[in-house]
C-alpha cells in the first residue's frame, strides 16, 4: 500500500496498456501460434512416415492391397447352413466358424450386426441355429441367455424373410408362411413395375435364384428340433391382421396372398420353362473366379437354386462357386474363421495409391507404378446388366472385386481415375485411354436428375421395398451424395469442371445438402462420411471457401468434434439423426473424414484440425497402424454394416499428407 496526498492510504491505480505492450502480447501469442503449428506439424511428419511404411509393407506382390472385410455372423452361421444342406458338412470348417460365432457373442447372450450395436434378432437367431450344428447344447448358459433373449423378442415369427427361408429349407418354419415371388417375375418386360431391373444389382442377383428355391420348397431333414426359439411351438406363427387394403402395406399383403394362390395353380410348363430362364440368367452370370456378383448372398442361393434343378456338386458351376465361397474365408490366429461377405480389391487399391500419393510418395514410385498397372489390368471392357438401361454406352468400368464384370460400380471408377492420375506411369497413352473410356463410362451413367448412383441408372422405383419379400435392407439403387462427390472430384480432377454433365452434379449435391449443413452418407457412416465426401469434391470443381453450403458444413464438422479432438459416428444415425448423426467414438477413418473436409473448406490453421490432426498422432500405434473395431462402412443403411480393415490406414494417411501437402496431389501423367 502507498500513501495518498491527503493521507490515506490505497492501491494505486492500474497503469493503461502502452501500445507496445498490445504488440509484445500479440509478438507472444503469434509465437505461441507458431509453435503449435510447427508442434502438430512436426507430430503429423511422424505419423505419415510411419503409416506410408506400414501400408508400403502390407501391399501384394501382384500390386493391389485388400483388408478384411468385417461384417455379422450371419455370414457364417449361413455359410454352415449351406454346408448342411448340401450334406457337405467338415467337422474343422465348423468347428472353426462356431469358434468365430461364439466369440462375437455380447454379454446379453445376443448378437450384433455391428460393434457395440444393439442385439439384432435374426443375426441372433442364425448364429445360435449355427453353434447348434456345431454341437452347442440348447441348456449351455451361453445358449439358454440367447434363446431366452429370442423369445422375449418375438421368436422366430419376428425374424426376416431371409432368416426364415434359412429355417424353411429344414422344415422349422412353413414355405406356405414365407413371402412369394415367383421365377415368372424373370418375364415381366423392362417397362413393367417390379420387373427384376426395378432392384438393385445386389437385390437381383439375390432374388431371381431365390424364385426357383421358393417355387421348389425343397426340405431337408431337420437335425433337432427349435422350440426353445418360439414364443409358443404350438403356434410358431400367429395371425397378423393386414394393413388397410388402401395403404401400399395392405395392397402389397394382398398381393403376396394372391401369389400365394398362383403357387398352386401355376402351370406347370410355365413355371418349368421360368425356372429354366432363371437358370440361364444365373449362369450367364457366373463369373470367371466362380462366384456370382463377387458378394456371398447371390452366390449361396445361386449354389442351393442350381442344385435344385438337378446341378450337382461336381458340376463345374456349382464346383467353382462352391470354391469360390472357400476363397471368402479369412483364418485367426486362433484357429477361428471368419466370412467375408465380399472382397475389396479394387477399392482398397485405388484408395491406398491416393493415400500414399497425397503423403507425399513420388509418383513414380516402383510399388505405386505397379498398384496402376495391376488397376488398368482390372478395367472392364464388356457390357453387363447396366447395358439394360444404357444399350448404347460402351463399358469402362471397374468393380469393386477381383472378378465382377457384370457389376462395375460408379464409385470405384471415379476413385480409380484419381489413383491412376496420381501416377506416373511408363506408359502414359495407356492410362489416357483408360482414363477417357473411364470418363465416358461414368458420364453415361448419370441419373436423370443429375446424381449418380452406385451400380445403375435411374433405379429408383418406389415398388420393390415394398414387398413383404424385400425386408433384408435395401433393394434399390438411387443416386447418393458420396457417390455424385466422388465422381464430381473426378471430373473435375480430368478438366471437366464446367460440363454441362458436372454443373448438373453439383448443383444435385448443393440441393441435397441436409439443414444442419451435413450430407447423407449411403455407402460410409454417415453424415461424416457424406461431408467428408462432397466439401472436397466442391473444392476441386471451384466452388469458393465462403460459399454458404461450405460454411454451414464447416460449421457443422467443428459442432459435432468430440472432446478428444477425433470424430465418430454409431451406425444409430442411420436411425435416429437427431441423438446420433455426427455422434459416438472418435474413430481414425471417420476423423480422416472430417478432415478431408476442412481442409478443403480452407480450414488447415483453424483449432478444430489442430485438434483432428494432434488425435490421430496420439492415437497411431508404433508400427504405423490404427486400431478401429467401429464399423465405419455401410452395405444397407442400418441393416447390414462394414468394418473396412483398410479405412483406419488409408484415410488418416490420406488426411494427414494432405494437411502437410496442402491438398490432393496433382502428379503428371506419363513418364
Amino acid at each position: 500500500m502507498t500513501a495518498t496526498t491527503d493521507g490515506s492510504t490505497g492501491a494505486l491505480p492500474p497503469r493503461a496498456p502502452s501500445a507496445s505492450d498490445a504488440t509484445a502480447e500479440k509478438t507472444a501469442a503469434s509465437a505461441r501460434t507458431r509453435a503449435l503449428r510447427e508442434d502438430t506439424a512436426d507430430a503429423a511428419r511422424r505419423a505419415t512416415t510411419r503409416a506410408t511404411d506400414h501400408l508400403l509393407s502390407v501391399q501384394d506382390p501382384a500390386g493391389w492391397w485388400k483388408g478384411d472385410l468385417e461384417t455379422n455372423v450371419t455370414m457364417d452361421a449361413e455359410d454352415l447352413l449351406l454346408r448342411q444342406f448340401l450334406g457337405i458338412q467338415d467337422p474343422e470348417l465348423t468347428e472353426a466358424a462356431a469358434r468365430y460365432i461364439r466369440g462375437e457373442q455380447c454379454p446379453d447372450g445376443t448378437w450384433a450386426t455391428f460393434y457395440g450395436g444393439p442385439g439384432e434378432l435374426s443375426a441372433t437367431i442364425e448364429a445360435y441355429v449355427a453353434l447348434r450344428l456345431a454341437g452347442d447344447a440348447p441348456d449351455a448358459p451361453h445358449m439358454a441367455k440367447a434363446s431366452a433373449w429370442v423369445r422375449e423378442q418375438g421368436g422366430i415369427a419376428a425374424a426376416r424373410v431371409f432368416t426364415r427361408i434359412w429355417l424353411a429349407l429344414f422344415g422349422w418354419w412353413k414355405w406356405d408362411d414365407l413371402p412369394q415371388l415367383p421365377p415368372e417375375l424373370l418375364y415381366f418386360p423392362k417397362w413393367f413395375p417390379l420387373n427384376i431391373y426395378d432392384f438393385g444389382c445386389w437385390a437381383r442377383q439375390t432374388i431371381v435364384p431365390l424364385t426357383i428355391v421358393s417355387a421348389k420348397r425343397p426340405v431337408r431333414p431337420a437335425p433337432f428340433a427349435l422350440d426353445e426359439l418360439h414364443t409358443d411351438p404350438r403356434r410358431p406363427n400367429p395371425p397378423r391382421p393386414l394393413a388397410p387394403a388402401a395403404s401400399w402395406d395392405g395392397v402389397f399383403q394382398r398381393l403376396d396372398k394372391a401369389l400365394h394362390l398362383y403357387h398352386k395353380v401355376a402351370i406347370r410348363r410355365l413355371r418349368r420353362a421360368a425356372m429354366c430362364s432363371a437358370a440361364r440368367w444365373i449362369i450367364e452370370r457366373q463369373e470367371n473366379d466362380g462366384c456370382w456378383g463377387g458378394i456371398q448372398p447371390p452366390a449361396v442361393y445361386s449354389v442351393i437354386a442350381l442344385h435344385l434343378l438337378g446341378y450337382d456338386l461336381d458340376h463345374p458351376v456349382l464346383r467353382t462357386g462352391l470354391a469360390s465361397l472357400d476363397r471368402f474365408a479369412v483364418w485367426r490366429a486362433d484357429g477361428a474363421r471368419m466370412i467375408e461377405a465380399c472382397q475389396s480389391p479394387v477399392w482398397d487399391t485405388c484408395l491406398a495409391t491416393i493415400a500414399l500419393a497425397d503423403a507425399g510418395v513420388p509418383a513414380d514410385h516402383p510399388q505405386l507404378v505397379r498398384a496402376a498397372e495391376w488397376m488398368l489390368a482390372e478395367q472392364i471392357d464388356r457390357p453387363g446388366d447396366w447395358s439394360v438401361k444404357r444399350p448404347q454406352l460402351p463399358s469402362g468400368g471397374w468393380a469393386f472385386e477381383f472378378e465382377n464384370d457384370n457389376y462395375p460400380d460408379i464409385d470405384d471408377t471415379a476413385e480409380v481415375v484419381l489413383a491412376l492420375r496420381r501416377v506416373k506411369h511408363p506408359d502414359p497413352q495407356r492410362v489416357e485411354a483408360a482414363v477417357r473410356r473411364a470418363v465416358r463410362w461414368n458420364l453415361g451413367m448419370q441419373s436423370k436428375d443429375g446424381g449418380w448412383a452406385a451400380f445403375d441408372v435411374d433405379n429408383t422405383s418406389p415398388f420393390p421395398n415394398r414387398l413383404p419379400f424385400c425386408d433384408f435392407g435395401e433393394v434399390i439403387d438411387p443416386p447418393s451424395a458420396d457417390v455424385t462427390a466422388h465422381v464430381v472430384e473426378m471430373l473435375a480432377d480430368v478438366g471437366r469442371t464446367h460440363d454441362p454433365r458436372t454443373r448438373r452434379g453439383i448443383a444435385w449435391l448443393l440441393a441435397e445438402q441436409d439443414p444442419c449443413g451435413a450430407w447423407f452418407g449411403r455407402w460410409g457412416t454417415n453424415y461424416v462420411y457424406g461431408t467428408g465426401s462432397v466439401l472436397p469434391a466442391l473444392a476441386a470443381a471451384g466452388i469458393p471457401r465462403s460459399h454458404p453450403a461450405v460454411r454451414r458444413a464447416v460449421r457443422w464438422l467443428e459442432g459435432v468434434q468430440n472432446d478428444d479432438g477425433g470424430w465418430g459416428e454409431d451406425q444409430r444415425s442411420y436411425r435416429d439423426k437427431e441423438q446420433w448423426a455426427g455422434r459416438g467414438a472418435s474413430t481414425a477413418s471417420q476423423t480422416a473424414w472430417a478432415l478431408m473436409a476442412l481442409l478443403a473448406a480452407g480450414e488447415r490453421d483453424g483449432e478444430a484440425v489442430r485438434r483432428g490432426v494432434r488425435w490421430l498422432a496420439a492415437t497411431q500405434r508404433e508400427d504405423g497402424t490404427w486400431d478401429e473395431p467401429y464399423f465405419t462402412g455401410t452395405g444397407f443403411p442400418w441393416d447390414f454394416s462394414i468394418n473396412y480393415h483398410l479405412y483406419r490406414q488409408v484415410f488418416p494417411l490420406t488426411a494427414l499428407g494432405r494437411y502437410l501437402n496442402g491438398g490432393p496431389a496433382v502428379a503428371p501423367v506419363g513418364a
